[in-house]
């Protein structure tokens, strides 16, 4: 699965240097509404709030508008409503492609979702009709010059409950259970680690090999539907030779 993790550590980095952080910042910011909605505004009782609230923050969202987005979304401001809405789909290839959106408008999103699958190459599938082949996971990025010793990382995170530790080019890549990531992100930051990122993700439990004009067409259609303004976050199980991530990235 080494080619889907290295395009999940490009994508990271990508965020970060994007020059749209308004658009990025607007993801963010929806996703603490929708988790302040559904499961009330306190960080200490919500761990969907608490760990979308450390999302924005490791991207550097003003405090003032991510305290903002929580009081819209418990109803201590107005706001627009959103609601959560997932789409599945196949890339070129067979790719299976499952993206997660928050929209006040289904039909839009809709819309502009299936004229995406459709303009690049892709289908848009039924309800079910892929997402059997993923399951929840937390992934945590720390940089490796910031934590060179391998063996003391690997031991500190699995005491912590993580699942797997693997060397992604310039980074460390953990895996945890969904509901560990917060106590493996504290196990490092504990133990003066500094954290890359760390967020909860859909993980493919098989991956399908793609190469060359394939893969370049693949990642074209993940990256516009990732580009749309209601789309959250995009996952697809593909593996992909690293030269050629190396020159889309």
């Amino acid at each position: 699965m080494s080619g889907h993790s290295k395009w999940s550590s490009i994508k990271h980095k990508k965020a970060v240097t994007d020059q749209r952080r308004g658009k990025l910042f607007a993801k963010l910011l929806r996703a603490i509404e929708v988790a302040a909605r559904e499961g009330g505004g306190s960080i200490e009782g919500n761990a969907t709030l608490a760990s979308a609230v450390q999302k924005a923050k490791d991207s550097s969202v003003p405090m003032d508008n991510i305290e903002r987005a929580i009081k819209r979304g418990s109803g201590d401001m107005e706001g627009t409503r959103y609601e959560a809405v997932v789409y599945e789909g196949y890339a070129p290839g067979g790719v299976a492609v499952l993206v997660e959106a928050l929209t006040d408008n289904r039909n839009r999103t809709g819309q502009e979702v299936r004229h995406t699958f459709a303009r690049l190459g892709g289908n848009l599938g039924d309800p079910g009709s892929v997402a059997w082949q993923f399951e929840r996971k937390g992934v945590v990025l720390v940089d490796a010059d910031r934590a060179p010793d391998e063996e003391a990382v690997l031991e500190l995170v699995l005491d912590a409950g993580a699942e797997d530790l693997r060397r992604e080019d310039d980074q460390w890549q953990i895996t945890t259970e969904a509901t560990s990531l917060q106590t493996v992100r504290s196990a490092l930051e504990g133990a003066e680690i500094e954290v890359a990122s760390a967020e909860l993700t859909m993980t493919p439990q098989s991956t399908v090999p793609v190469d060359g004009s394939e893969a370049k067409s693949v990642l074209s259609l993940i990256d516009a539907l990732d580009d749309l303004d209601d789309v959250q976050a995009v996952h697809a199980n593909f593996d992909i030779p690293d030269e050629v991530l190396a020159e889309v990235g």
